[in-house]
Order: C-alpha cells, then sequence, then structure tokens
C-alpha cells in the first residue's frame, strides 16, 4: 500500500504556522470526504428504498463511483487502488440495471449501515474535535493575552502565579485536543478508504446471496476480484491498528513532559540561555501604533532570515520582510509597564520596532540572536564558530589580564601630544612606551559605570557668562560656545558602553582591555541597554549631546584626551583616555568606550586632527600647511574628508564642502 500522508504529533505543541497550514489541508480533505460520504450515502439509500426504480438507482450509484476520482482531494495520494477498485464496481452497476428486485434487508445490513457508521462516528468524532481544538486556542489565546499584561511589580505576585497557572493549563488544555484531533485526522486518511470498500463488498455479497439468477455470473467473474478487495481492506485495518498503537505511545511521551514545556516563563537560574544564536524563531509580541497615544499588542510568529527578520501570522502561507537586521543596534526598553521589551533600531540610529518575548530565556536569546545577525556573522564561513569565539573573547575579559601580547598597531591608535608630527598628510601613530608586564593597567575589580550622568560643573559651563538660558538646559540657538570659534567639528552618532578607572595612559592596550572588561561585564549581567548620544568634536572639546534635547550630557577638553584608539577587530568600538586633576593634588585617569555607527578610525581621525589644530596654532606657518592639506568649510571650519566622514556628522555645508575641495 501507498504511504498515507500524516501530521506529526511532535508539532502539536509548538502550533506554528507551517503546522497550521498543513492541519488546513487535512481539514479540507476532511470536509470534501464528508460530502463525497453523504452523496454516497444518499444513493445507496436510494436503492435501498427505490425498489421499482433499481435500475436507475444503480447506475446513479456508478456515476456516483466513477466521480470519486474527480474529487480533488487534498490528500489524495495513494488513492489509485481505491479508484482502480471503484471503476470496476461502477461497471458491475451498470450489469445489475436489469437484474434489480428487492434487497431490503440484506441492503441495509450490509451496504447503508456502514457508511452511517462511518459518517455517524468517524466524520462526527472529527467535527467534534475539531471544535474542541478552536475552543482551546481561543483560551490559550486569551490565557496569553492576560499574562502578556502582567506589570512587574512584586505586589501582583498572587495574581501572576495564577494567571501562570492559567496559561499552563490552557496550554496543556490545547496540547490535548490537538493531539487528538492529529489522531483523528491521521486515522481518517486509513478510514476513508475502508469505508469506501465494505459497503460495495457488502452490496455485492447481497446481490450474489440474492439473486440465484446472477449466481454464476458473480461467482465466477468475481469471487476473485472480491477477496483480493477484502485482503486489501483488512491489511488497511492492520495498519491502522499500529498506527493507532504507535501514535497512543507517542501521545501518552508528549504528554508526561514536565510542567516547564507549559509554563511561559521558568525559572531564569535553571534556563540554558544560548548566546551564540545566528537564526531565531518563536512567538514575540509586536507594538503597533492605533493613534497618536493608543496603541495595540499582536502575537505573531517571528523567525530570522539571513540578515532579515521575517514574520508570519497564523494561517499565513509564508512570512513577510520586518526589518533588514544588517548593521541595526537592539537594546532593552520600558514599554507600557509590560516585561521582556526590546527595541530594534536602525543604522541611522531611528528607532524601529518594539518587541515583547515570553519569558526571561526568549528575551535574552532574541537580543543575542540579533545582536550577533546585525554583526554580519552569518555571512562567514562558520558563523556557529565566530559567534562563539566572540562570546568566548568577551567572557575571558572578566579575569583581569596582568600582560599583554604584542599587537599589531592601526592607524586609529593615539598619539603623544607632546611630539604629533604634522608635516605628513597621513596619520602614523607613534610608537608608545610599553608598560612592564608586570604592571596591571587597570586595578582588578574597578568598578564599571554604564551610564553617562551629567556633571554638576557641566550645568555651570553652559550657563557661564551673560547668555540666557532655557529652563530645559538648552541654550537660544542650540549651539555651543566653542563650537563658534572652533576649527575643527565633526558631528558622530554613538553610543555609550561603559566607562572605568585606570591606572595608566601609556599605551592603547589599556583602551583595548577596558573594551574587554566593559564588553564581558555587560554580556555576564545581561546588560543591553546603551545611551546613544552626538559625539561633537572640536578643536577644543569633546562634547556628547542628547540627540533629542541638545543638552550636553558631557564635556572634555581635548587637551585631556591623552589616549585614544579603535578596536582591531570590531570597527565600531572606539575608546579614549582622559586626564583629569583632583583636587588633591593628584591626577586620575578614566576610559570611555563607545559603538559607532560608522568606524572607530573616523573619530580617532579626527581627534587626531584636532590635537593638530592645537599645537599648530603656536606656529602660523604650521597652521597655514595644516589649512592646505584639509578641506574647509566656508565658514573657516575643518571637515573630514567624504570617505572619512560620518554619514550623519556635519551639515549639508561642510559635506559639500568637502565634496568640492576633494
Amino acid at each position: 500500500m501507498p504511504a498515507v500522508d500524516k501530521l506529526l504529533l511532535e508539532e502539536a505543541l509548538q502550533d506554528s504556522p507551517q503546522a497550521r497550514s498543513l492541519l488546513s489541508v487535512f481539514e479540507e480533505d476532511a470536509g470534501t470526504l464528508t460530502d463525497y460520504t453523504n452523496q454516497l450515502l444518499q444513493a445507496m439509500q436510494r436503492v435501498y428504498g427505490a425498489q421499482n426504480e433499481m435500475c436507475l438507482a444503480t447506475q446513479q450509484l456508478s456515476r456516483q463511483l466513477l466521480a470519486y476520482e474527480k474529487q480533488n482531494f487534498a490528500l489524495g495520494k495513494g488513492d489509485e487502488e481505491v479508484i482502480s477498485t471503484l471503476h470496476y464496481f461502477s461497471k458491475v452497476m451498470d450489469e445489475l440495471n436489469g437484474l434489480h428486485t428487492e434487497l431490503a434487508k440484506q441492503l441495509a445490513d450490509t451496504m447503508v449501515l456502514p457508511v452511517i457508521q462511518f459518517r455517524e462516528k468517524d466524520l462526527t468524532e472529527v467535527s467534534t474535535l475539531k471544535d474542541l481544538f478552536g475552543l482551546a486556542s481561543s483560551e490559550h489565546d486569551l490565557s496569553m493575552a492576560k499574562y502578556s499584561r502582567l506589570p512587574k511589580k512584586k505586589e501582583n505576585e498572587k495574581a501572576k502565579t495564577e494567571i501562570v497557572k492559567e496559561v499552563a493549563a490552557a496550554r496543556r488544555k490545547q496540547h490535548l485536543s490537538s493531539l487528538q484531533y492529529y489522531c483523528a485526522l491521521n486515522a481518517l486518511q486509513y478510514r476513508k478508504r475502508a469505508a469506501m470498500m465494505e459497503p460495495l463488498i457488502g452490496f455485492a455479497h447481497g446481490q450474489i446471496n440474492f439473486f440465484k439468477r446472477g449466481a454464476e455470473m458473480f461467482s465466477k467473474s468475481m469471487d476473485g476480484f472480491l477477496s483480493s478487495v477484502k485482503d486489501m481492506v483488512q491489511s488497511i485495518q492492520v495498519e491502522l491498528e499500529a498506527e493507532a498503537d504507535k501514535m497512543r505511545v507517542s501521545q501518552q511521551e508528549l504528554l508526561s513532559v514536565s510542567e516547564s514545556v507549559y509554563t511561559p516563563d521558568i525559572d531564569v537560574a535553571t534556563a540554558q540561555i544560548n548566546r551564540n544564536l545566528i537564526q531565531k524563531t518563536g512567538y514575540l509580541n509586536l507594538r503597533n501604533k492605533t493613534g497618536l497615544v493608543t496603541t495595540t499588542w499582536e502575537r505573531l510568529y517571528f523567525f530570522t532570515q539571513g540578515g532579515n527578520l521575517m514574520c508570519q501570522p497564523r494561517g499565513a502561507v509564508a512570512g513577510g520582510l520586518i526589518q533588514d537586521l544588517d548593521n541595526c543596534s537592539v537594546m532593552a526598553v520600558d514599554c507600557e509597564d509590560r516585561r521582556y521589551c526590546f527595541q530594534i533600531s536602525t543604522p541611522s540610529g531611528k528607532p524601529g520596532i518594539i518587541l515583547q518575548a515570553e519569558s526571561r530565556k526568549e528575551y535574552e536569546e532574541w537580543i543575542c540572536a540579533v545582536n550577533n545577525i546585525s554583526r554580519q556573522i552569518y555571512l562567514t564561513d562558520n558563523p556557529e564558530a565566530v559567534a562563539i569565539k566572540l562570546n568566548q573573547t568577551a567572557l575571558q575579559a572578566v579575569t583581569p589580564i596582568t600582560s599583554f601580547g604584542k599587537k599589531q598597531e592601526s592607524s586609529c591608535s593615539s598619539q603623544n601630544i607632546k611630539n604629533s608630527d604634522i608635516e605628513d598628510d597621513n596619520i602614523v601613530p607613534k610608537a608608545t612606551a610599553s608598560i612592564p608586564e608586570t604592571e596591571e593597567p587597570i586595578a582588578p575589580g574597578t568598578p564599571i559605570q554604564f551610564d553617562i550622568v551629567l556633571p554638576a560643573t557641566e550645568f555651570l559651563d553652559q550657563n557661564r557668562g551673560g547668555r540666557r538660558t532655557n529652563p530645559f538646559g538648552e541654550t537660544e540657538d542650540g549651539s555651543f560656545p566653542e563650537a563658534e570659534d572652533s576649527l575643527l567639528q565633526q558631528m558622530f552618532i554613538v553610543r555609550f558602553l561603559g566607562s572605568m578607572a585606570v591606572k595608566t595612559d601609556s599605551t592603547a592596550e589599556v583602551i583595548y582591555e577596558a573594551m574587554r572588561q566593559v564588553l564581558a561585564a555587560r554580556a555576564i549581567h545581561n546588560i543591553f541597554r546603551m545611551t546613544e548620544s552626538h559625539l561633537m568634536v572640536t578643536s577644543q572639546t569633546l562634547r556628547l549631546i542628547d540627540p533629542q534635547t541638545q543638552v550636553s550630557r558631557a564635556c572634555f577638553e581635548l587637551t585631556s584626551v591623552t589616549q585614544f584608539a579603535a578596536h582591531q577587530e570590531n570597527k565600531r568600538l572606539v575608546g579614549f583616555v582622559i586626564r583629569v586633576p583632583e583636587s588633591t593634588g593628584e591626577e586620575s585617569l578614566s576610559t570611555y568606550i563607545f559603538e559607532s555607527n560608522s568606524e572607530g578610525e573616523k573619530i580617532c581621525y579626527a581627534i587626531n586632527l584636532g590635537k593638530e589644530i592645537i599645537e599648530v596654532q603656536k606656529d602660523p606657518e604650521a597652521l597655514a600647511r595644516l589649512m592646505l592639506s584639509v578641506p574647509l568649510t566656508n565658514d573657516g571650519k575643518y571637515v573630514l574628508l567624504n570617505d572619512q566622514a560620518d554619514d550623519t556628522g556635519g551639515s549639508p555645508s561642510e559635506n559639500r564642502g568637502a565634496e568640492s575641495e576633494a
């Protein structure tokens, strides 16, 4: 016998759109079979009740048997033997048109009754299980909606526990009803074949036993054929019983799982979080704005495909593109008092979609997966190994390193500001003094600050002088005093990762070590939130500006920057060391680490150019040579060339000046 299409019971709990699509095919097949069974039963009842119209009734039955081939069943694979058998019986019906007589009792017992039993027992069971499955799915969706609206307040722990139990019970109920429904649909594929054969065998035997005149015809020409058909039906029954046993065993195994399978938010301590994912699938809640202040949340099935985030509604055949993940950024957000929310922003820094996961494990794995995909790891030959290596590199930074291997210096390494070379157009970092192997650049246990707090001195700097200031901290024209008189003005979009105190600034290795420890601390403590700012580089200061309010978050004198460097592998990481005098007369050193939308070398280039301007301002001839080597805007400010400027930095006039000068 040909193989029969089946629904996989293992996919019942996941309830994915693919499983729902396959389920709709089986439901369509069951509906078609129900219609055909009703029509077949009507034809047989006409044979039973129409003694005087036996010829016409058998002729109609013959046509109805031929119509099985034209029913276009969605799961018609393997019905060739059934079709050929029905064709043969159709010919027999044509021969019996002239041999009509009463077959009341025998036709009622052997022909009409099996079809009625098949319809009332099997098809009705499938219809009932379908309704139960729909009700269980609706209850599960309602419980998940209530669970998704749970607030983060601790005083609601009792309500949270009740809702979690309700979700688990609804999920178990849906799982049980789906398993029963799947088993019934799978069994229907076997019963359908047997149900088509049994009434015809009964009809044929009734004709042989009742009609003495047709005994010779039936006994000689149909005994062998009926025997083979009977054997085929018995083999179908054997297969059905074997398949039913397998499905019962599989159903018991699937129902014997622990409660953690049904509970949406299991214990975080026991959850195994995979941070090396480059592909991820699962249900998430998508936030949609329906008005100026109103929003709705929709539970959809999301999956990643290469560098794209795809979404597939339940019942849809295929998914659609939601957002391109290449070079994007992902961070945790607080949204409408909901838990486990995160936001995916575009490469330009524009806020994108906001999603909500159903558990802490899903929440962290989605953030890690999107972050890995945004680095375009999936384009490498072995993306899994690359992801594991990057995460291991971050984890290794937990233990402070007391000695450093010799690393290849990049063009973005910081220079000694006292011995800068301005005669060459290309920036060539000078060799920095090496530190002893026994000296640690960062003291063990040094605390890390993950957010920038506006210092009190910054407000004094903004309000100093006779300028009127806005109560919200903004200046009258949105500009900064030092930017008006500066020869250099360049803007970059950066995200602050962390800062920490260091013991030395004699080499760029201290910046690399700070990068490792900051990234490792973020990975270990699950800190995904980052503060986005605009970094303005002038010939006097480095200023961090809030992109929305234009308020200065931090300001550093360019002369206090003693080291600056970009990461040698992750080109978007950049850091610098600040030397600040203390009230005790000593000086403190702090390292600040950022992630830029552009390459960190561009920021290093701008900082180095600002330092050169400070040096050459003391020498008019050197200043003239520098002005010839670097393009200027119409108002006399230095700008970076097109291949070195940030995509979002600088004004349109500066960019046009750079293009014309280039």
